[in-house]
């Protein structure tokens, strides 16, 4: 259970590097008069981020979830790709990614990176990840919990972004 452990901190500290940086771009997109969109969905994204790694280790702790080699293994690349793609897109958008949806007027809409091939290419590194940190050990109704909760909120983010967006330019 100690390198399941070890992997849901590191998705921790991952987070609080994502953290770090959403805010020094929060403060270059305000040094520009960016705007916020939608922060209503902001703290019930925080409390579900931190319950999705609260969950992992409760689950496979109280539960006495097995490391199963098969699927534990499958998962565990899933979720060094979904941080993979995670960092794609936030060194596509640079300054303008953020946890939080805000729009820096004039910006171009970036087009690069995965967002070629995808409009929401981040929001699939989350799903990938939340199914697949808790199936690392067998995590099971974890992994459904959060796909359902973060499903609901996708679509809440998603449309706000949407709308967001249709304000940048376009290059």
């Amino acid at each position: 259970m100690l390198p399941y452990v070890l992997l849901v901190l590191a998705v921790g500290l991952e987070r609080l590097a994502e953290l770090v940086v959403a805010r020094r771009n929060l403060a270059w997109s305000k040094a520009r008069s960016g705007t916020e969109f939608g922060a209503g969905h902001y703290p019930f994204m925080v409390v579900l981020h931190v319950g999705l790694l609260a969950a992992c280790l409760l689950e496979t702790w109280l539960a006495h979830r097995p490391f199963v080699p098969a699927l534990g293994w499958t998962m565990f690349v899933v979720v060094l790709a979904a941080q993979g793609l995670r960092w794609w897109c936030i060194s596509t958008l640079g300054h303008q990614w953020n946890t939080k949806v805000v729009i820096v007027p004039g910006a171009p809409r970036i087009t690069g990176g995965p967002y070629r091939f995808l409009s929401h290419p981040n929001y699939v590194a989350v799903a990938a990840e939340g199914i697949a940190l808790p199936l690392t050990h067998s995590a099971w109704l974890t992994a459904v919990v959060f796909t359902v909760l973060n499903a609901v909120l996708m679509r809440v983010r998603i449309g706000i972004e949407n709308r967001a967006l249709s304000q940048l330019a376009t290059p």
